[in-house]
């Protein structure tokens, strides 16, 4: 039945069935055919939400939504402005900062793009850059979402392998400002090959204390997250609940953007995104069962290693391939199907599975900006307005950048999981 399985789920994604449900139909054909009881079924797929850990994908969707909806936005790219608007490419730099700030309240790529780029890009190309540069780095910079804490991609890697979402948490901080100093790079050479305009002079004290006070309310949310978990305080689940209530107060009282009206539309938001993540997570729970019983991990292992037991060669093998399905495949999809599979061969080979876990996530969200299945890509080429060929192009260097930094974090261990050690402990 492994067969009907495999096929029955490539057809369905070739006729346009999303993820979630092409790995539902799939599994169920193979429970019919193979003649077991349906209630396995929905046992494993209810199984597959019932996690504490996970209550931490709406609660941290959810904080970001007001923070984005209270106009923490415009803030955050106004504060950044003031801080490097008088370097060349100044705007470049602010977007790249933004997105760090940004990273630590959503937790995912595409929102960034969306919530940022709506602003940044227009008023980017007003004050004389190129568009594809203005789209490619409001694209490249947005993938560090998944990478600084709190991480969807995380949460959910995480809670299907039994591993520490606080400890994946502090072990993308440094991968994460790695990204972005890598960019701002990019940036600064950009800026000065093409010499990109400059804020006239620098801004004033008074100015940059002014923006800052408007911009502290989303940096005091990225402290909780990061501090409270780190100092053992809340678990991960507990942080976003309590930025939930923080993130309430900020947008009603204190920037006072927040209406009932607007509350609403944040809660469906949620709602939407939440319940579709969670679906997918429940049927892939089912998929996994079927794979396991099936002893599929352990053949894809054993053949891996045949080919090699090097453990430096298994990682480039391994990162090839996620390069590829990271640009086919929609991130969480592809992490819930291949995540536990490529654990047991790089747990073989003697790698730790939190730095593999970075590495996985690093690669399969690197695909949300390369075509043909590059949503931050397509979503911030919609705001620009332009040819996406124009934006692959630009798109290159930064591209070249964050590949690198994942180079350094498969092989140096210090990077992700040191630092994780380090902060929380063996």
């Amino acid at each position: 039945m492994i067969p009907v399985l495999f096929i029955s789920f490539v057809v369905c994604l070739a006729v346009g069935v999303p993820v979630a449900f092409s790995l539902g139909v799939s599994s169920c054909l193979y429970f019919v055919g193979s003649g077991m009881p349906i209630n396995t079924f929905a046992q494993k797929f209810f199984n597959g939400m019932d996690s504490f850990t996970l209550l931490c994908i709406p609660g941290f969707t959810f904080a970001g939504n007001l923070m984005n909806q209270g106009g923490i936005s415009d803030k955050l790219l106004d504060f950044a402005e003031h801080a490097v608007g008088h370097l060349r490419g100044g705007l470049a730099y602010a977007n790249v900062l933004a997105s760090m700030v940004f990273a630590g309240i959503s937790g995912t790529a595409l929102a960034d793009t969306v919530s940022l780029g709506g602003v940044e890009i227009p008023m980017m190309v007003n004050q004389g850059y190129d568009t594809p540069f203005a789209v490619a780095v409001t694209a490249a910079s947005s993938c560090m979402g998944p990478i600084i804490p709190p991480s969807v991609p995380m949460i959910i890697a995480a809670t299907m392998t039994g591993l520490s979402v606080s400890k994946m948490f502090m072990a993308g901080i440094v991968p994460g400002l790695m990204m972005g100093g890598g960019m701002c790079f990019v940036c600064w050479y950009e800026s000065r090959k093409n010499n990109y305009p400059k804020r006239e002079k620098p801004a004033t004290f008074k100015e940059l204390m002014h923006s800052g006070r408007e911009a502290i309310w989303a940096i005091i949310m990225v402290g909780i997250i990061l501090f409270g978990i780190m100092g053992g305080v809340m678990t991960p689940t507990e942080a976003s609940i309590v930025c939930v209530c923080y993130g309430l107060i900020v947008a009603f009282f204190i920037y006072r953007k927040m209406t009932l009206k607007s509350f609403y539309a944040c809660l469906r938001q949620t709602l939407s995104s939440a319940a579709a993540i969670m679906a997918l997570v429940a049927f892939a729970n089912v998929f996994a069962y079927i794979l396991t019983k099936e002893r599929i991990p352990n053949m894809i292992a054993d053949a891996l290693l045949r080919i090699t037991s090097n453990k430096y060669i298994i990682l480039l093998l391994i990162n090839l391939f996620l390069v590829f399905v990271g640009m086919f495949m929609e991130t969480i999809a592809a992490l819930l199907i291949l995540f536990p599979v490529l654990l047991q061969v790089a747990t073989a080979v003697g790698v730790d599975p939190i730095q593999f876990a970075i590495v996985v996530v690093m690669n399969l969200v690197l695909g949300l900006c390369t075509p043909p299945v590059g949503v931050c890509l397509f979503a911030a080429t919609a705001i620009g307005g332009n040819k996406l060929s124009e934006n692959v192009k630009a798109l290159t260097p930064f591209l070249i950048s964050n590949f690198t930094v994942l180079f350094l974090v498969t092989y140096v261990p210090a990077l992700s999981v040191g630092v994780a050690n380090l902060i929380m402990g063996k």
